[in-house]
């Protein structure tokens, strides 16, 4: 089925940009963790983050460090004062997955380009510096004071773009995160991009997607 959107929003780390908190939380807690243990905490570290960020908005830095402590209390680890800002500070770093940059250049003369966040007003500017594709606009938690998977993250979206989701796709490699939510509010389209982070679910009404190649041509492109 080919899709004709007023708009296509993103999420960003994980979906375009490589989120690297777990591989970066494993080198940092390499000689606290043993290795036999160390999935069981980067999962506790993962699960503590969405429980984070289900409340009222604080900011990311807060959510990072309360996870980590959080996880590192669960698994009786020692957590350093250090640990929450070397995770912080490693994201602007992160690199886009393989092909994005060309999709994304490939989409922008024919539909307009959001990125909806999880982030900070001052932290995403990095992000889409790598990406490189002209976006219309980057939309931020900070800037809604809600993050996703809360529907008041894209409200805001909506309201600052004059358009409603039955006129958008939206594209995430997150269920929990983005396209559950997605689905109840219900959206022209949702792509989810199978990165393998998370199980797949196609009763959400999503076009899963192995390569992100694959996008343009739900676009009729």
């Amino acid at each position: 089925m080919i899709f004709k959107p007023k708009f296509i929003s993103f999420d960003c780390y994980g979906t375009l940009i490589n989120f690297e908190m777990g591989p970066t939380a494993k080198v940092l807690f390499n000689d606290r963790v043993p290795a036999d243990r160390m999935p069981a905490f980067l999962d506790s570290f993962r699960a503590y983050r969405l429980d984070e960020v289900l409340g009222d908005w604080k900011p990311f830095f807060d959510v990072v460090e309360n996870a980590i402590r959080r996880a590192c209390k669960a698994h009786g680890v020692e957590c350093l004062a250090s640990d929450a800002l070397a995770l912080y500070e490693a994201v602007p770093t992160w690199q886009p997955h393989p092909n994005v940059v060309e999709v994304l250049e490939a989409i922008a003369p024919h539909v307009p380009l959001v990125i909806l966040s999880n982030s900070m007003v001052d932290l995403i500017p990095h992000s889409v510096a790598h990406l490189k594709a002209p976006f219309h606009a980057v939309y931020t938690a900070e800037a809604a004071r809600a993050y996703k998977p809360r529907m008041q993250a894209f409200e805001y979206m909506f309201d600052q773009l004059g358009c409603g989701p039955g006129q958008m796709m939206h594209v995430s490699s997150s269920f929990r995160y983005d396209l559950m939510t997605a689905s109840d509010l219900g959206f022209m389209a949702k792509a989810f991009i199978d990165r393998g982070h998370e199980p797949t679910s196609i009763e959400y009404g999503v076009s899963r997607l192995t390569d992100v190649r694959q996008l343009p041509a739900l676009l009729g492109l």
